[in-house]
């Protein structure tokens, strides 16, 4: 019994690891893009990495930027996804034509 405790105690703990992860959720490029990431709000940073096709990526915050035409829409919403690491959302499936998330700053 003391040992399905311990064990029970050691998954609470990762659960609580899996949540606060699972806390950032993810969103997906638009099919068939491969997806330029930039290292700042607008096409004039210059180009970071490109994301493969069916790509989900984090966003952590979003800044105003340049304005892009995507097959969502068009905006002047750039999504933080990982450290000095922006992409247009006008590629991102958000579900939103606004913010979905805090402003970066």
């Amino acid at each position: 019994m003391a040992v399905d405790n311990a064990e029970e105690t050691e998954s609470g703990v990762g659960s609580g690891a899996v949540a606060a992860e699972a806390a950032v959720r993810t969103y997906a490029v638009a099919p068939g893009v491969r997806l330029n990431v930039r290292s700042g709000p607008g096409t004039s940073y210059g180009i970071v990495r490109v994301l493969p096709e069916n790509t989900r990526v984090p966003i952590f915050c979003q800044s105003p930027g340049t304005t892009v035409s995507g097959p969502y829409g068009t905006t002047n919403i750039w999504d933080n996804i990982d450290n000095g690491e922006y992409v247009s959302d006008a590629y991102v499936q958000t579900g939103s034509s606004g913010y979905v998330a805090s402003r970066c700053g």
